[in-house]
């Protein structure tokens, strides 16, 4: 049998959305992206939306809207992909590793001891679509220490008057923290809909506004519009219309506008996400339980006290192991035909990384979980037999492996 890590979810319902799209003529950006932004201010309960071409785009966008620049400084965590990175050198911030924590993600001890007077923002990752801690980390970045640190440059800094806190929820889309959606808890939060997400566009993603009452939301929106499309007054839709083909640039913007094409996919996955999570749900459980006698084994946790995981992947880890055996027992699982991955290989292992002077060696709990982790195969359209498949191929390959190396 044959297991694929993470396929794209296409039902009927994706096809005859795209369909509609594909008849009405009319496949870049327009109504069905309004339509798919009112669906996820809902869905997470955020103020707007902004569908945009990718999350990595979101962060650009966001980091621009917010002023940063040369001399600037972003905090994001070493465990991640490179995309929570990348925005701030476009823009030519300075950009600051912390480590992550036992849960993968940010550690907050860490993330104070490299707070400065250039701080701006702080980038945490919802890893695996298991919300961080972001009581701690407001709590942290409004404590008087840190408050009085905080130097804005800028009209948009100023009515933050503190670090701002752009999430990378690329994987959390669902998940909930004190019984908030994510989405609707950091000032600003990116999601992903890259094909392997939870909810899928093709390539896409979006950032959800949680401002201060400062701020005119509607204002915003409008911004990162205008933003998204070049700094252009008027889109292509509108421009379509009894004389309005006139247009300006009032901007200097950027290319990162989703089309209706791509939205048409995620209005459908939408619609019915809430079951997909519930399935996703299910059979992290399942794992869990299959799992918790094998041996020495870190399981992955899908819900405690103050959140709930969206399930995008489910993570385990081999505290006895080193990534050698770490990557032999991938290789048995692929001998059996269940695709696994590892996320993620950590920034400072990453040829650009290192030669920016950051080295794994200050990252220990970064490279620790990287090192000992595996991800399974978990989405909605996994069948039962597909399921017990992954559990008895895995179960044998751990036994393996723990008698081997004398773990058992």
């Amino acid at each position: 049998m044959k297991i694929p890590f993470s396929p794209p979810y296409i039902d009927y319902d994706v096809e005859k959305e795209v369909m509609d799209t594909l008849k009405s003529g009319w496949i870049t950006t327009g109504p069905k992206v309004k339509l798919l932004e009112k669906e996820i201010s809902r869905e997470v309960g955020a103020s707007d939306t902004i569908c945009l071409n990718s999350a990595s785009s979101g962060l650009l966008l966001a980091l621009n809207w917010l002023g940063v620049q040369k001399g600037d400084e972003v905090i994001v965590p070493s465990y991640t992909y490179c995309a929570t990175a990348l925005p701030v050198l476009h823009l030519g911030a300075t950009l600051v590793m912390v480590d992550s924590d036992d849960d993968f993600n940010i550690d907050i001890d860490d993330l104070r001891s490299k707070i400065t007077t250039n701080t701006k923002v702080i980038i945490p990752v919802d890893v695996a679509g298991w919300p961080c801690n972001y009581e701690d980390i407001f709590s942290l970045i409004n404590s008087d220490s840190i408050a009085e640190k905080f130097k804005p440059d800028n009209v948009v800094q100023q009515k933050f008057n503190r670090i701002v806190i752009l999430a990378d929820s690329a994987h959390a889309f669902g998940a909930t923290y004190r019984d908030k959606k994510i989405g609707n808890v950091a000032d600003l939060t990116v999601f992903s809909f890259h094909a392997v997400k939870n909810i899928t566009t093709a390539e896409g993603g979006c950032i959800c506004l949680n401002l201060p009452e400062s701020f005119d939301d509607q204002k915003v929106y409008e911004h990162f519009k205008l933003l998204s499309l070049n700094g252009q007054t008027k889109d292509a839709l509108t421009k379509t219309t009894s004389g309005n083909w006139r247009y300006d640039i009032v901007l200097q913007g950027f290319k990162a506008n989703m089309p209706d094409i791509c939205a048409a996919i995620g209005l459908a996955q939408i619609r019915k996400y809430r079951l997909h999570l519930e399935k996703r749900q299910e059979i992290f459980d399942r794992y869990n339980e299959a799992f918790k006698g094998l041996g020495n084994i870190k399981l992955p946790k899908s819900r405690d006290e103050i959140r709930t995981s969206s399930c995008h992947l489910y993570m385990i880890r081999f505290p006895d192991f080193d990534e050698t055996i770490r990557n032999k027992m991938i290789e048995e699982l692929n001998a059996l035909g269940i695709s696994v991955n590892v996320h993620f290989v950590p920034l400072p292992m990453l040829t650009l990384f290192r030669e920016m002077g950051f080295y794994m060696e200050d990252f220990s709990t970064s490279y620790r979980n990287y090192s000992t982790e595996i991800s399974l195969p978990i989405y909605p359209h996994l069948s039962d037999v597909q399921v017990e498949y992954v559990i008895a191929g895995f179960s044998e390959v751990c036994m393996k492996f723990f008698i081997k190396n004398q773990c058992i």
